[in-house]
């Protein structure tokens, strides 16, 4: 019978894939561009802003400075593109970064490159979203009185989109990010036509006014080499989400290391043509840029005002160059309003592929490996969205406080990914390739070599820069990530080593024949003491009943359980939508009507912890399965508990508070052969004369 849920989701994301069709959700190079590069592509609608905004502080004479700041960027874009190419083809597994890092570098590098990249895949959505709403608001007063609230809806709104699957949700943002990407050239070609070839006077709505500085004169030495190295960081926004390609190198069609790459370097070309286009014709307008603009906005020789909405650089420009309400101006701001929404769809494709990654590994939640109804890790998507809705709601969908918190987390991971490239290579060279092969490597090495160095030294200036601008918030960000999944490793290390099964280890002996259905996951001593408890209950027919979600681990299951010679026939339900509740539903109601007067007996191993938050990571298939099972007519469900040894917590609690009574507990009298207890006054339960009442 179908769940009330049913419809509505259906409704929302669309009717379930089988597991056999992910390989048609795989992704052409023109739908994994905009799907995982509207991130970087997009930042040219803030990013030569922050440029602006930064040398402002020094005064308008401070903007001559920009040009080498955009090619200090550029090179860092190309060296980045360029490294993050050997990537890809030296593991095309999907891990990105935390692969490279976690198989060179160790253990604790994989982990804090995957904290960093967790942080700014949350952070992409706040600030994309944040900053489309303040584009979109500029044309459309309700969402800015509002932003906060569009902010969180327009979250919502992706993560439906997403949920639907990668391939559906790619091929619609595709339109727009290519729409935004045509806007932008035609922009820059004739911007550059009008300005260049003909000389027309291009000027932007803000080109007539001053900017008030505190320092009327500029800055000189160490102020000014501060400012301009404080500008570059905020530049390099551009460069975020360059990563995501590495990460969803399985999302690509075959040949998938070549596409990723080449993806790569067509991201890496638009982004900077785009990036530099807009520079060039920021200066070219006399755009003027200021971080506090009510204050530092001269409007004939007055300040701003309150009321002064500073609109961004983009917009400007194209103010300047079609003209103010054209029509190329309104379908340019309207493009760059929806891409910069779905700016966030990088964060969305690599926050839940790199989540399921980090699962499989023990490190989060199991829950995160598993694919949703559209073979999209949903609960990865959904995790994400809630985050980002709080980071948004607590910085009120502001993109000038949220953007301070930006690119710390994926230079840290650029540093890290290309240090343990470099030491990829140096494995591969001292196993004394052939000569042609070396050469290949000596050079991926040295590219590998400088983008660690250039990206480890644009991270020391971005924490130079913006450690006290609200750097430090990602940096304890990163930290609580890497606690908390050192502590989740930690918790299943020890279940695992606890539960494991030796090979020598022999089955308990069993008294008697027992009739029963067992669910096994795989060979460990829970479901070895179900089947010996089972085979104690007198009954006809006894077998262990598993869900094949995964091929790989059934047949590992079923090879382990014929190699261990268990004596109980091992029936394996398939399950084409990977669901594990429905298939023994379906199957239990199946032996039902077969023989309807028999009862069916199913038998459960679950784990007993000691903490709430362990149970978190437990026990939840059996905990959906236990509730559909009790309302089967005919159907037996029993509990076989195993013990882990932080329940002996709970046992300790539990006789801490011994003396304490729950309500109702005199009325059931007193525990035959135990002591008469006191209560909290030192009397026995019951009056005066020591009898129960009640």
């Amino acid at each position: 019978m179908p769940k009330l849920t049913d419809l509505p989701k259906r409704i929302l994301i669309g009717r379930a894939l089988r597991s056999d069709r992910l390989g048609q959700t795989l992704l052409p190079k023109r739908i994994a561009l905009p799907v995982f590069a509207s991130d970087p592509l997009s930042s040219v609608a803030y990013a030569p802003g922050e440029v602006l905004i930064m040398l402002s502080l020094a005064g308008v004479t401070a903007y001559h400075f920009s040009p080498w700041i955009t090619l200090a960027v550029v090179v860092l874009m190309f060296t980045v593109v360029a490294s993050y190419r050997q990537n890809v083809r030296a593991y095309p597994s999907g891990g990105g970064d935390y692969e490279v890092a976690n198989t060179n570098l160790g253990r604790r590098s994989g982990l804090t490159v995957a904290s960093a990249l967790l942080v700014d895949y949350v952070l992409t959505v706040a600030v994309s979203i944040s900053s489309g709403v303040e584009n979109l608001g500029s044309a459309i007063p309700f969402i800015v009185e509002h932003k906060t609230a569009s902010a969180v809806a327009i979250i919502a709104l992706l993560t439906v989109m997403n949920l639907r699957g990668v391939k559906e949700s790619g091929k619609l943002f595709a339109i727009p990010t290519y729409c935004f990407v045509f806007g932008v050239f035609c922009l820059i070609a004739w911007g550059a036509v009008r300005h260049w070839m003909f000389g027309d006077d291009l000027r932007a709505p803000s080109a007539g006014y001053e900017i008030q500085t505190e320092h009327p004169g500029g800055l000189t030495g160490i102020a000014l080499a501060f400012l301009l190295l404080r500008a570059f960081s905020s530049g390099c926004a551009a460069l975020t989400g360059v990563e995501a390609i590495s990460n969803g190198v399985p999302a690509f069609r075959k040949p998938k290391s070549r596409n990723a790459a080449n993806t790569l370097a067509m991201m890496g070309a638009i982004s900077v043509t785009m990036f530099c286009g807009i520079i060039g014709l920021a200066l070219a307008t006399d755009v003027k840029m200021a971080e506090n603009p009510a204050t530092e906005i001269l409007i004939d020789g007055a300040p701003a005002g309150e009321d002064y909405a500073q609109d961004p650089v983009i917009t400007q420009v194209a103010a300047g160059v079609f003209g103010d309400g054209s029509f190329a101006f309104v379908f340019l701001a309207a493009a760059t309003a929806l891409v910069l929404f779905l700016a966030a769809n990088t964060a969305y494709n690599g926050f839940p592929l790199l989540g399921s990654i980090l699962a499989q590994d023990r490190y989060l939640p199991r829950q995160l490996h598993t694919r949703g109804d559209r073979l999209a890790f949903s609960n990865g998507i959904v995790l994400l969205a809630g985050a980002a809705a709080i980071l948004v709601a607590v910085y009120d969908a502001d993109s000038t406080k949220l953007i301070q918190l930006y690119i710390v987390g994926v230079f840290v991971s650029f540093t890290v990914s290309q240090t343990g490239m470099v030491r990829h290579w140096n494995r591969l060279l001292s196993e004394n390739p052939s000569r042609a092969a070396a050469r290949r490597m000596k050079r991926s090495r040295a590219i590998n070599a400088f983008g660690a160095f250039f990206t480890g030294l644009v991270l020391v200036v971005v924490l130079l820069t913006k450690f006290t601008h609200g750097a430090w918030v990602s940096l304890v960000g990163m930290a609580l990530f890497y606690a908390v999944m050192t502590a989740i490793r930690r918790h299943y290390d020890n279940v695992s080593e606890e539960l494991v099964v030796e090979e020598t280890e022999e089955e308990p002996v069993r008294p008697s024949r027992v009739h029963s259905i067992v669910l096994v996951s795989k060979i460990h001593k829970p479901t070895l003491r179900a089947l010996s408890y089972a085979r104690l209950v007198r009954s006809d027919t006894l077998e262990a009943v598993t869900i094949s979600v995964d091929e790989e681990e059934t047949r590992e299951l079923r090879a382990a359980w014929d190699r261990r010679g268990i004596d109980v026939p091992l029936k394996i339900l398939e399950s084409p939508y990977r669901e594990v509740t429905r298939p023994v539903i379906d199957y239990v109601k199946r032996l039902r009507r077969e023989s309807p007067r028999d009862v069916v007996a199913v038998y459960i191993p679950e784990y007993v912890v000691g903490h709430w938050y362990e149970q978190l990571l437990h026990n939840q298939s059996a905990l959906r399965l236990k509730g559909r099972l009790l309302f089967t007519p005919g159907v037996m469900v029993t509990s076989v508990p195993w013990q882990l040894e932080s329940s002996e917590i709970a046992k300790r609690r539990a006789r801490k508070y011994a003396d304490w009574n729950a309500p109702g507990a005199v009325r059931r009298g007193p525990v035959p052969g135990a002591p008469p207890r006191g209560n909290r006054n030192g009397h026995r339960n019951g009056g005066d004369d020591g009898r129960p009442r009640g």
